[in-house]
Parts: structure tokens; sequence; C-alpha cells
């Protein structure tokens, strides 16, 4: 297949946003691929900030992490991804190049475990104020269980709603695949 899959796309488009040396947020780290990604494009000097509500989650992603060596450079958070403007310091805020959630629930977990369309909401609200100009946000939209359907119609009328000299807003997605596949919104900040 010639077009890009969605995580492709999505690993895409922050390979153009991050630079060595920048801050990311991981804010749904699940088993750490995303995380492990992130912390291979921020190098020796960034730092990446990943956010879970689920233990094993946060346990996954670390032996991920401590596989690939690349401990150092993340700082996980046992918390929701909404109390990210608490926890990542205040001088990181700037410095913010890119963002992924994947939304839904962990893949090989409780699936009654779910992320919830407000604290989405609330993390891409905090991010587009403390993120550099430029800086995209990815949301991994699955939405082929019943809490994931209602998040993503949630989630796509505030994304339409947003104001377009705040942010730029892609859709991106394969519309004639069956049994609901993942697709992407991405946000710039202007």
């Amino acid at each position: 297949m010639k077009m890009e899959r969605i995580l492709s796309f999505a690993k895409n488009l922050l390979e153009k946003a991050v630079q060595p040396g920048d801050v990311v947020v991981d804010a749904t780290v699940g088993n750490g691929h995303d995380t492990v990604f992130l912390a291979g494009l921020v190098g020796d000097n960034g730092k990446v900030y990943g956010f879970d509500v689920q233990k094993e989650a946060i346990l996954a992603t670390k032996d991920r992490l401590a596989t690939h060596g690349l401990s150092e450079r993340v700082t996980i958070f046992h918390e929701g991804h909404e109390q990210l403007s608490t926890k990542i310091p205040t001088w990181d805020h700037p410095k913010i190049t890119g963002a992924i959630f994947n939304l839904g629930y962990l893949p090989g977990s409780d699936k009654s475990i779910v992320t919830q369309p407000d604290t989405t909401i609330a993390a891409i609200e905090q991010l587009l104020e403390m993120m550099a100009p430029e800086g995209i946000i990815v949301l991994v939209i699955y939405h082929g269980h019943e809490q994931g359907a209602v998040e993503r119609d949630i989630l796509l009328h505030f994304c339409q709603q947003l104001d377009q000299k705040k942010a730029h807003v892609l859709q991106y997605q394969f519309i004639n695949q069956q049994n609901n596949p993942p697709f992407i919104v991405a946000l710039e900040k202007r």
C-alpha cells in the first residue's frame, strides 16, 4: 500500500515537529511503544513526560524503556493526562514540541478502563497554552467500542470548534475499512 498507515502517519507528523533536545508528552503511555519512539526523537538532551492512570501501563512502559536504555530521558507520572500542566515543570512548558494520545483502552487489559473526553480536552487545552508554536498534538482515536464512539464524537466536535488562529486541525482516516479502524486528529499550534 502506498498510502501511509495511521500509526506511521502519526509518527511522521511527530518526526517533523520534534528535534533532539526538545520536550514531548506521551499522554497515554500504554505499553510504552510511543514512549520509546519519542525518547528516540528527543535524543540524549531531550525529555519525555509520560502519563497513565493504570499501574500495569506504567510498569510495562518502564520495562520497555529499560530494555532500550532510554529510562533517563523519560519521567512517567501515574496520573491522568489532565494533570500535565501541574506535573511538567514550568520551565519545560515552552519547549514542548510534540504530544501523542492513544485513546480508548489499554490493549490486553480491563476494557472498562477507558480514556475520557473531558480529561482529554483538558489536556489538549493545556498543551495548546504551554507548547511551542508549530508544536503538534496527535490524537489516535480508537472508536470501535461503545465509550470510544462517544469520545470520538465529543473530541471531533471540540476540535472542529477550535479557532483556526489558535491551531490547524487535520483528520486522517481510511473511510472504507471495516471494524471501525482508528484514525488521527492532529493539531498544530499556531
